[in-house]
C-alpha cells in the first residue's frame, strides 16, 4: 500500500499537483516535498499533524529524503524491524550529519566509538535490511493514469446493496454525506422540487380548508417528527401542497377535521404503529393505512438492519434528503423545508415501492397480512398486560438472596473471594489455581463466556463451576425481573413493543421489555410468569398455542407420507417417529430415543448441522451423522424437500414461505465457505419458521376481527411466537375458546391438522398447558 501511495504521489508531483497523503505510517515521510504532504494522526485522529519538509526536519533532524536512513538505524517496531540498540532519532541524525549519509556511516562504522558504536557494528546487517525495506518504490506498474483516479459518479444502488450486506451503516452515511457536499453547487432533486411546494402552517390555514381539494381515495402522506417521546410537529402532504401542524394547537374541532381527512384519504406513512399510539393519545385514529414505507422496505429486503426514510429515498428515488441519516429526525424539528422535503419523498416512495412489491409478488402479503397485523399489534401494545408488583418484588428479593448464596458457595470451594463477573480474575482461578482444561484462546486470555463454562463443567463437574453457573443464571433472572418492575406503568400494566421488521424470517419480536424470553422450563421462570395477571374487570388469562407447528409445516411442504402418517396416527408424534426410525414398537420407545428424534426433527427444521446436533444431544459428530442418516432413511421425502429448498434458493436467489414471503440469500453462491454454509442453513430455516410466523399472524388478524364482531370484552394481550395470551371473563370463556380455536386452526389449510392447545388460569403460569 505504501508503494502505491509513493507511486501515485510521484505521478501527481510530475503533473504539477499538490498532494496530501493521509497515513499513520511514518515511512511516508520520505515522500514529503514542497508539493507533497503527509497528514499524520499522531496518537489519535484528534491529533492530526501536517508534515511538510520543515516539520520532518524539525522532528528528525534530517530532510525527508533521509527519513529511511533514520528508520534504518532506529528500527520500526510496528513493522517488527529492530534497529541498533540504544540509538534513537537524535543520535541517528548526528551520525548521518557527521558522516554525510548512511552509506558513508556504514563504511566508517569502525570510527564510531563507545557502546553505541559497538552496537552499530554488531547490527550492520539489520541496518542494511531496514534501509532496503523502508525505501518506498515510486514506479509500481499500476496500469492506471491519474485521470482514471478522479472520483466519478457511482452506482448508488450498488453501493447501498454492498453496504447493507456488510452492515456498514456509519460508513454509508459518511460516503453519501461527502457525495452531497460535492454536489452543493447544484440543488438535489428533492430540494429543487420542494421549492415548488405550497407550504402552509396550522392554524394560519385550517385543517378543513387545506383538505378541501383532497377527494375520496386520494393519497396523503403523513410525516410526524418526534421531540423526546411525543410528536413535535407533523406534515400533511399531497402533490404540490404541504401543511405543517403543531399538535399542541389542535382543538377538538380541528382533531375531528383531521380524523375526517384520514378517513377520506389513503394514508401513506412511515413507522405507522408508533404514530398510531401518539395520535391516539389525542383521540385521532389513522384508520386504514394504505402504504407504510418501513413495512414495505422490510418485505423487499428483510435482512437489512434499518429502514430509515432518507435511505429509502436514496434507494428508490435516487434522491438525497438528509446528509446524515442519524440526524434526520432532528433535522425535522429545526427546518420546515426539510420537513416538506421528507414528506414529499415519503409520498413519492409509494409508487416505486408498490411496483417493486408487485414485482416480487409481495403486495398481497403487504396489504392482507403485514398492515392488518400491525394494527392488531398496536391494540395489544396499547392494552398491555397486568403485572403483580408484589410478586415481582418478592421474586427480585429472593433471586438477590440466591445470587449471594451461590457466590458464597463458590468462594468456599476456592477458599477466598473473587469477582465472579471479572473474566481476568476467573481466568486466574480456573486455569491457574484449579488447573482446569483451557477454553478457547482470545485476545484477553481464555474465554469465560457462558457456553465455554458450561462445556467445561460437563468435562470436569467441578463444584466451583456449578456455583458460578448458578450465580450467573440467577443474576440474569434478577435482571429480567428488575427490568419488568421498571416497565410497569401507572396503570399497573406492562406495555411491550412488538417489532415487525427485525427478524428476517417474518417472526415478531418483543422489546422494552422483551416478554418473549420469559423462561418457561425452569421453576424460577415459571414463578416470574405468575406475576402476569388479568386486570380488574377480567377473571383469567387464556393461553393458546400451536402444537409442533414447524413439524406440521414440514410434513405439508415435504409431502412425506411417513411423516403425515405419524401425525395422523393420533399418537405421540416423536415416539411414533422414533419407532419408525429405530424399527421398534411405539411402547418400547424410551425417553432417550424420543428426545433424539425430537432434536433431530427440530434441528433439521432450523438448519442444524451434524455438529450442531451433536452439541445439542451430547453425542459425537459421527453419531449425530448416523442419526441423521437413519432419520432420512425413514423420512426420505423430508430429505428431498430440504435439499430442494437449498438448490432452488441457490438458483432463484431466495426462499419463500407458504404465503409467498421471500428471504433473499445472495451468499448461497459465495466463494466464502463459512458465509455460504450460513446461507444454506438460513435457506433450510426460513421457509419453515417464516411459514409458522405467517400462520400465527393470519390467526391474529382473524381473531381480532372475530372479537370485534362478537361484542365480547375479552382481548389479546401477547404473542409469544406460536402462543397467544388473552385476558378473558369467565362468562365469555366458552365462546372465546371457540373463537380462538377456529381462528388458529383455520389460518391455513395443511395436509395435517393444525392442533391448538389451550389453558386458562389466574396468571400466565397457571394458564399454561
Amino acid at each position: 500500500a505504501d508503494d502505491v501511495l509513493a507511486t501515485v504521489s510521484s505521478m501527481a508531483e510530475e503533473a504539477g499537483m499538490e498532494t496530501y497523503l493521509a497515513s499513520g505510517d511514518r515511512d511516508t515521510f520520505q515522500l514529503v516535498t514542497d508539493s507533497t504532504f503527509v497528514i499524520y494522526p499522531g496518537r489519535s485522529m484528534s491529533d492530526l499533524r501536517l508534515m511538510d519538509p520543515q516539520a520532518v526536519t524539525d522532528r528528525y533532524g534530517v530532510v525527508p529524503a533521509q527519513y529511511p536512513e533514520i528508520a534504518a538505524l532506529v528500527g520500526e517496531s510496528a513493522d517488527n524491524l529492530p534497529g541498533v540498540p540504544g540509538v534513537g532519532d537524535k543520535t541517528a541524525a548526528q551520525w548521518l550529519k557527521k558522516f554525510g549519509g548512511l552509506d558513508q556511516l556504514i563504511k566508517n562504522a569502525d570510527k564510531v566509538g563507545g557502546k553505541r558504536g559497538e552496537a552499530l557494528r554488531e547490527h550492520l546487517e539489520d541496518v542494511r535490511r531496514n534501509r532496503r525495506l523502508n525505501a518506498l518504490l515510486r514506479d509500481v506498474d499500476l496500469a492506471v493514469e491519474l485521470s482514471d483516479l478522479e472520483r466519478k459518479p457511482f452506482d448508488r444502488n450498488g453501493v447501498e446493496e454492498l453496504f447493507d450486506s456488510l452492515e456498514f451503516a456509519t460508513l454509508r452515511s459518511r460516503v453519501f454525506a461527502v457525495d452531497v457536499a460535492d454536489q452543493d453547487e447544484a440543488p438535489t432533486p428533492s430540494a429543487s422540487e420542494a421549492v415548488q411546494v405550497e407550504t402552509s402552517t396550522y392554524p394560519q390555514v385550517g385543517i378543513e380548508a387545506w383538505a378541501q381539494p383532497v377527494e375520496e381515495g386520494d393519497l396523503l402522506a403523513v410525516l410526524p417528527a418526534l421531540a423526546g417521546s411525543d410528536i413535535e410537529v407533523f406534515v400533511l402532504y399531497t402533490p404540490g401542497r404541504a401543511l405543517v401542524v403543531d399538535p399542541v394547537d389542535l382543538d377538538e374541532a380541528a382533531a375531528n377535521e383531521l380524523q375526517a381527512l384520514f378517513s377520506k384519504a389513503r394514508v401513506i406513512t412511515h413507522e405507522a404503529k408508533k404514530w398510531r399510539h401518539l395520535f391516539g393519545q389525542r383521540g385521532i385514529d389513522f384508520g386504514a393505512i394504505w402504504f407504510e414505507a418501513e413495512l414495505a422496505a422490510y418485505l423487499l429486503r428483510p435482512d437489512q438492519r434499518g429502514y430509515e426514510l432518507p435511505a429509502l429515498a436514496r434507494r428508490y428515488l435516487d434522491r438525497t434528503v438528509a446528509a446524515e441519516e442519524s440526524d434526520w429526525q432532528l433535522s425535522l424539528l429545526t427546518d420546515h423545508s426539510q420537513k416538506v422535503i421528507l414528506a414529499q419523498a415519503l409520498y413519492d416512495l409509494e409508487q416505486p415501492m408498490r411496483a417493486e412489491l408487485n414485482k416480487q409478488d409481495a403486495w398481497e402479503l403487504f396489504q392482507q397480512m403485514e398492515l392488518p397485523v400491525q394494527n392488531v399489534l398496536w391494540k395489544m401494545e396499547h392494552v398491555g398486560i397486568g403485572a403483580d408488583m408484589d410478586t415481582l418484588r418478592a421474586m427480585s428479593d429472593e433471586l438477590d438472596s440466591m445470587v449471594g448464596r451461590a457466590a458464597d458457595a463458590a468462594y468456599e470451594v476456592i477458599g477466598h473471594e473473587v469477582n465472579l463477573s471479572s473474566p481476568k480474575q476467573l481466568q486466574t482461578v480456573l486455569f491457574d489455581e484449579l488447573d482446569m482444561p483451557k477454553t478457547k484462546k482470545t485476545k484477553t486470555g481464555y474465554t469465560t463466556n457462558a457456553e465455554a463454562l458450561e462445556k467445561l463443567f460437563m468435562q470436569t463437574e467441578h463444584p466451583f463451576l456449578a456455583h458460578l453457573l448458578e450465580h450467573r443464571d440467577k443474576i440474569k433472572l434478577r435482571q429480567t425481573v428488575d427490568g419488568l418492575i421498571g416497565s410497569v406503568r401507572s396503570d399497573g400494566r406492562i406495555h411491550t413493543t412488538f417489532e415487525q421488521t427485525k427478524a428476517a424470517t417474518g417472526r415478531l419480536s418483543s422489546t422494552q421489555p422483551n416478554l418473549q424470553n420469559i423462561p418457561a422450563r425452569t421453576e424460577e421462570g415459571l414463578r416470574i410468569r405468575e406475576a402476569f395477571v388479568p386486570a380488574d374487570g377480567f377473571d383469567a388469562l387464556l393461553t393458546a398455542d400451536y402444537s409442533q407447528i414447524e413439524m406440521r409445516i414440514m410434513a405439508h411442504m415435504s409431502e412425506d407420507a411417513a411423516l403425515i402418517e405419524a401425525f395422523n396416527s393420533g399418537e405421540d408424534l416423536h415416539k411414533t417417529m422414533a419407532a419408525m426410525v429405530f424399527h421398534v414398537p411405539v411402547d418400547e420407545v424410551d425417553s432417550n430415543l424420543r428426545s433424539r428424534i425430537k432434536a433431530t426433527s427440530y434441528g433439521l427444521a432450523y438448519g442444524l448441522s451434524s455438529y450442531g446436533l451433536s452439541q445439542q444431544l451430547g453425542i459425537s459428530v459421527a453419531e449425530a451423522g448416523e442419526l441423521r442418516d437413519k432419520y432420512f432413511e425413514r423420512f426420505g421425502g423430508v430429505q428431498d424437500f430440504l435439499a430442494g429448498l437449498v438448490e432452488n434458493a441457490r438458483k432463484v436467489g431466495y426462499t419463500t414461505t407458504l404465503f409467498g414471503r421471500r428471504r433473499y440469500l445472495p451468499d448461497l453462491t459465495s466463494t466464502n465457505r463459512q458465509r455460504r454454509e450460513m446461507a444454506e442453513r438460513a435457506a433450510l430455516n426460513a421457509p419453515i419458521q417464516g411459514s409458522a410466523a405467517d400462520i400465527i399472524k393470519v390467526a391474529m388478524i382473524h381473531l381480532d376481527s372475530a372479537l370485534a364482531k362478537s361484542g365480547l370484552s375479552s382481548r389479546v394481550l401477547l404473542q409469544v411466537h406460536d402462543e397467544l395470551v388473552l385476558e378473558i371473563k369467565h362468562s365469555e370463556k366458552d365462546e372465546i375458546k371457540k373463537l380462538v380455536k377456529h381462528a388458529m386452526s383455520n389460518a391455513v389449510a395443511l395436509d395435517v391438522p393444525l392442533d391448538v392447545s389451550m389453558g386458562i388460569g389466574d396468571n400466565w403460569r397457571s394458564a399454561g398447558h
